[in-house]
């Protein structure tokens, strides 16, 4: 595969975050969190710390390199069965071209989880955080390959000042030049975003390489209990996973079946 899929992304969010904020404007975002502030907080990094599972089970619906997983899936059914199935954390994707996402799904699933909320999205303006703090989110993903390093720090302090979390997603040794202080949780995406390939062996190369201050969490590409096991051996405290789950019929009982074979 030829095309770069990140650049593709990118390229499309930049005219799309230009068209929201024409329509909601940032200081209109800011003023509603000035009106009606969000709930406190909760922390993903401490949800995962003390947790047996350490599982950040995903909502999506579909993706660039596998085509629609599960294109009626209904947040408010799917997330609290997570919830009750033993997850530490939510995932949402709400990137609507490319992962079939919206805002309003985080938004629908804020009320009905106790869980901290993960927008898992290709940031790369500050007003997506806004976006992201209006709707509930907790914790913020920031891809060190779709920012440069000022841009990442600069992105990391606004999600401090807003209480979000932020997560930094790298894929190989240089991008440590990311981590900066605003950064809670390191994340190892197994999935290349340029050809969308992965490997889970990805996470196991990197993890001598980590900062042991923060805590890992291994994304993407995780399927069978015993990985997730030999992952956990390895360092790591949070496992990203989404596909697993969504494409069965029923994303609760896949996930509780899961953490049973894994016995966690």
């Amino acid at each position: 595969m030829t095309t770069d899929i990140l650049q593709t992304i990118v390229a499309h969010k930049r005219i799309e975050i230009a068209h929201q904020e024409e329509a909601v404007s940032r200081d209109f975002l800011i003023r509603q969190l000035e009106t009606n502030p969000p709930r406190p907080a909760k922390s993903l990094k401490q949800s995962l710390a003390t947790s047996p599972t350490g599982i950040i089970a995903e909502f999506k619906r579909r993706s660039p390199s596998k085509g629609w997983i599960a294109p009626g899936a209904d947040p408010a059914i799917i997330v609290p069965g997570y919830e009750q199935a033993g997850a530490s954390g939510i995932s949402v994707l709400t990137d609507q071209e490319f992962f079939g996402g919206r805002l309003k799904d985080l938004q629908t699933i804020r009320p009905l989880t106790e869980l901290p909320i993960l927008r898992k999205d290709f940031i790369i303006s500050p007003y997506q955080l806004y976006q992201a703090k209006v709707a509930g989110a907790d914790v913020v993903l920031l891809i060190a390959a779709d920012l440069t390093i000022e841009e990442c720090k600069e992105l990391g302090k606004l999600a401090h000042q807003l209480e979000m979390e932020v997560l930094l997603e790298i894929h190989s040794e240089k991008e440590l030049d990311y981590v900066n202080e605003s950064v809670d949780l390191i994340g190892v995406n197994n999935r290349n975003l340029g050809t969308f390939h992965t490997d889970v062996e990805n996470s196991f190369r990197l993890a001598e390489k980590l900062p042991k201050e923060l805590l890992w969490v291994s994304e993407s590409g995780i399927s069978q209990p015993d990985t997730l096991k030999q992952l956990r051996e390895a360092g790591f405290r949070g496992f990203l996973m989404g596909e697993r789950f969504m494409k069965t019929p029923s994303p609760a009982q896949a996930l509780s079946d899961f953490i049973q074979a894994a016995a966690l």
